[in-house]
């Protein structure tokens, strides 16, 4: 059965609290390559049948409207993997 994933993160201008305290673990663990850590959310539709157009633009419109909060999050990928 096809899947639809949906990505969604916090917007760039916003602290993201969780990222600053990964950020802050791997420096203290010794990892010094990443200067920032960003968290967000993956969330996986499994879709009966065929994925049409139609069933795309269902689940971006359920991306934009309930996977996400518009006012502190951007929905950044909404792709189907097989």
């Amino acid at each position: 059965m096809p899947t639809i994933v949906v990505d969604v993160m916090p917007k760039a201008e916003l602290l993201d609290p969780q990222g600053k305290a990964v950020t802050g673990a791997l420096s203290r663990l010794g990892v010094e390559d990443f200067s920032a850590v960003r968290i967000g959310k993956r969330f996986e539709l499994t879709v009966e049948g065929e994925v049409t157009d139609e069933v795309l633009a269902e689940a971006r419109r359920i991306a934009d409207e309930i996977l996400s909060n518009s006012v502190i999050e951007d929905v950044v990928g909404v792709e189907v993997v097989e």
